[in-house]
This record gives C-alpha cells, sequence and structure tokens, in this order.
C-alpha cells in the first residue's frame, strides 16, 4: 500500500453523485483557478530523499540520456524516470513520442499523480499537435492515478475524440468510484448517435455493479446484443457474475453461470468464489472452490485467497500458517515508508495505535461494530479488536491523520482487497475527523467522506 497526501487542501471531484450534465461546462475554468499540489509515491523504488519539494534537483549520478530514461520506466522507476526527462530538457534533447508514452504507462501504473502532470505538460509543450491517440494515454495515465478531475479536463478539451477515448472515460469513471457519472455520460454517448463497443460495456456493467442496479444492468446486457449486435464475451459474463455477486445475489450468478452459452472459464468460477467468500457463502463457495481447483489449481494460492475468508474449514490451519502480507509503502515529504499489517518495528507507532485506540469508543458510539470474524487467532473479543487496528491502511491512515494539515485529502494504495471491517472503519473515520480518504486497493477506488463510501459498500 502507498500513502500520499495533499500539500495543500484537495479539490472535490465536480463530476462526482450524477452531475455530469451541471459540471461540464464548469471544468475549464474550475481548472484554470485552481492548482492541487500532491506529494506521490510508488512502488517500484525505494529512494528517499529529503528534499520535500517536486522540483528537487537532479542527483548528479544520472547522465540524462534518453537510454537512461527508458530503462527507468521499463523498471518502473517513476521518479527517477522524471529527474533524467528535467535533465533532459536542460539539455534541450527532444523525447519522442514512444519514451513519452513509455513514461506514461509507468507513471498510471505506480499512481503518481504528480509526476502525471509533469509528463503531461511535457507532452503539450514538446510534442503538440497531439493525436486523439496520445491524448487517449493522457487520458488513461489521469484515470489509474485516481484524478478523475484531471482525466475529464483532458476530455473535455480533446480536439476530437474516437472510441477508444469514450470507452476509457466512461470504464474508468466506474472503477473510480464515479458510477453515476459513469451511466450518465453512457447515455449521453448513445443519445449522440453513437455506437458502443463491448469494452464499453463492461464499464456499464462495473458502474451498475457499484450502484446495485441489478435490473438496469441485465437490461443493458440484453441491449448489448439485441440493439447493437454485440456477442457477449467470457468478460461481459464475468462482469455480470461480479454484478450479480456483489450485492449478494450468489445463488442466481450460480444459475447464470450454468446457462451461459459458452464454457464458463476459470475467471467466471473464481469471481463466484471470491465473491461467496466475501459474503460468508461457504456452501458454493466451496463449489466454486473445487471447480477452480479442476481447471487452475494455482488460482487457489495464497494470492488468490488474500484478504478473503476460507471457503473450507480446512484451509483454515493453511490460513493462518501462511498469508499474503498486507502493506503499504508511505511517503511523506519525499522520504518513503514501508508499513505492513501488525507492524511494531517503528518508533512513531505507539503514536498511531494510540491515536486508533482513542478514536474505537467514539467510532463504535457513531455506529462501528468490529468485524471480528476476520481476525482468524485464537485470542478472546478484545484481542480481536485490538488485531484489528494492526491492519496496514489503518497504520497508514493514521499516520496521515498525525503527519498532513488539517482537512487535506490522505491518498493510500493497497495491495491486497480492503477487508470489511477497515472499509466500515474508514467510512466512520472519515466522518469523525472530517476528512477524505481515497484508498486504491486490489480491486478498485475508495472514496471516503462524510461516512460514506463510493462504491456504496459494493466492492
Amino acid at each position: 500500500m502507498i500513502i500520499t497526501m495533499e500539500v495543500t487542501k484537495f479539490i472535490n471531484m465536480p463530476i462526482r453523485s450524477g452531475q455530469f450534465q451541471q459540471n461540464i461546462g464548469q471544468q475549464q475554468s474550475n481548472f484554470k483557478a485552481t492548482q492541487s499540489t500532491m506529494v506521490d509515491s510508488h512502488l517500484s523504488s525505494n529512494v528517499i530523499t529529503d528534499n520535500g519539494s517536486a522540483e528537487a534537483s537532479v542527483s548528479s549520478s544520472y547522465e540524462g540520456t534518453l537510454e537512461e530514461l527508458e530503462s527507468f520506466c521499463r523498471e518502473g522507476k517513476v521518479k527517477e524516470a522524471i529527474e533524467v526527462l528535467r535533465l533532459l530538457e536542460k539539455k534541450y534533447i527532444h523525447v519522442d513520442l514512444p519514451r513519452c508514452l513509455l513514461l506514461m504507462q509507468a507513471i498510471g501504473e505506480a499512481k503518481s499523480l504528480e509526476e502525471a502532470k509533469i509528463v503531461h505538460e511535457h507532452v503539450m509543450q514538446s510534442l503538440s499537435p497531439l493525436k486523439v491517440s496520445t491524448y487517449n494515454k493522457i487520458l488513461e495515465m489521469y484515470s489509474k492515478c485516481g484524478s478523475m478531475d484531471d482525466a475529464f479536463t483532458v476530455f473535455h478539451n480533446m480536439p476530437e475524440r474516437n472510441l477508444t477515448t469514450w470507452d476509457t472515460i466512461v470504464t474508468w469513471l466506474a472503477k473510480n468510484g464515479l458510477a453515476e457519472d459513469c451511466i450518465d455520460l453512457f447515455t449521453e454517448f448513445k443519445k449522440n448517435g453513437l455506437k458502443p463497443d463491448g469494452q464499453m460495456f463492461i464499464g456499464v456493467f462495473y458502474a451498475c455493479s457499484m450502484l446495485g442496479d441489478i435490473e438496469e444492468g441485465m437490461l443493458h446486457f440484453k441491449s448489448m446484443t439485441d440493439d447493437y449486435g454485440i456477442i457477449p464475451s467470457l468478460d461481459h459474463y464475468v462482469s455480470i457474475v461480479d454484478m450479480l455477486g456483489s450485492v449478494g445475489h450468489l445463488d442466481e450468478a450460480f444459475r447464470f453461470i450454468e446457462k451461459m452459452p459458452l464454457e464458463p472459464s476459470v475467471d467466471v468460477w473464481e469471481t463466484l468464489m471470491n465473491l461467496c467468500r466475501v459474503h460468508g457463502y461457504l456452501e458454493l463457495g466451496n463449489h466454486c472452490a473445487e471447480v477452480v481447483a479442476l481447471l487452475d489449481p494455482s488460482r487457489l494460492n495464497e494470492q488468490s485467497q488474500a484478504g478473503l475468508v476460507p471457503v473450507k474449514a480446512s484451509d483454515l490451519a493453511k490460513w493462518k500458517e501462511k498469508k499474503l502480507a498486507s502493506e503499504n509503502l508511505l511517503e511523506v515529504k519525499s522520504r518513503v515508508h514501508e508499513y505492513r499489517a501488525g507492524d511494531t518495528s517503528r518508533p512513531e507507532n505507539n503514536k498511531l495505535y494510540d491515536l486508533l485506540r482513542g478514536m474505537k469508543a467514539q467510532m463504535k458510539e457513531a455506529g462501528y461494530i468490529p468485524q471480528t470474524r476476520f481476525v482468524l487467532h485464537d485470542i478472546d473479543q478484545e484481542g480481536k479488536e485490538e488485531a484489528l487496528l494492526s491492519h496496514s491502511e489503518r497504520l497508514a491512515v493514521s499516520y496521515g491523520l498525525l503527519n498532513s494539515t488539517a482537512r487535506s485529502t490522505i491518498r493510500v494504495i493497497k495491495n491486497l482487497r480492503v477487508c470489511v471491517d477497515c472499509h466500515n472503519a474508514l467510512k466512520i473515520i472519515s466522518k469523525l475527523v472530517g476528512r477524505e480518504f481515497i484508498i486504491r486497493d486490489a480491486k478498485r477506488f475508495h472514496h471516503f467522506k462524510d461516512g460514506l463510501c463510493s462504491c456504496r459498500d459494493y466492492w
């Protein structure tokens, strides 16, 4: 997990909560008037610097060559790549489009928003006029960084758009928790007489899943074939199973699989298996696990189980012995810190745990009920509640609360799916402290604010 904190006050997404139509004309002025400064981090590099500025001087150890830039991009070392890019700018060495695209891809994978802004500016200054395909890559980069404000500004200002443009914005609106805006934009797309493709429908199903609107999702599934002649692929069937199962319609999801005209893939069965675990439906989950074991036994390793309740009772012993650790890298003022679940090694950890313990009573008054079923240790109730405090996302958020400016947003990138208890806790903490937490887990973005989450508890 990575946590990053804004140095200036966070700009709320003006297109959130179904406000696409009202705000489409406001984007340009909003973004010219306000600029958000972010301190972002990445998974691939453990470089620690003492300079807290985004304009940190370039290390003398870098040569400033195109080959060096390309190497850092392929290794996922985004900050080093940006420093080399700055050196190349100072040397007036032109960086061609393929290398810029490689850098944008690395930034999107690292979810480094500050670096995304830097490379965006560089591309606009050095490679304009841009083709629509390049704009699409910028749009995708911002979307992967979780900044749909920036993504939508790019979308709004593009001189032309193609189907890939619409696919990207529709899909990533849903993935970033803006499900209503995803559906609004999809509706606008169709009203303009444009024809969606199969990829766009996957984004729509994702949005319906987040909204818990199964009826609309199934109508879109039917419309995909009846109105647009798109034959559903296995990816579409996986999306529908996820949509049904996320809201707890597990038997219906199973019946849907049985009626599939295609042979269900391991992805279909694994999706239902994981959702059965989330909802505690062990009997059906056990059946799915047996099918997955036949199709691809490697799907049942600790990575596929991470963050989920075991299906079989016999799995519990293995689960206790070996579980993929939840972890995060934390960057504050360009210093990188790593947290793992249960981490007690750092000198500041006493303060983190004290803060979490101090909020526990207020959280319970606000309706928090510890989900101790996710603690698989043979300890008493109080011990289980204490164990929940050690989850890495809580340690990261706690550090953010102690070390960031008041009312600023805390951004976290987690390597596993956020557990139900942490999800409930972060909703309540966001309301108690009046802060917004943007959490990117292994499945989607979660925007916690005022006691609510953008995923509407469907994840």
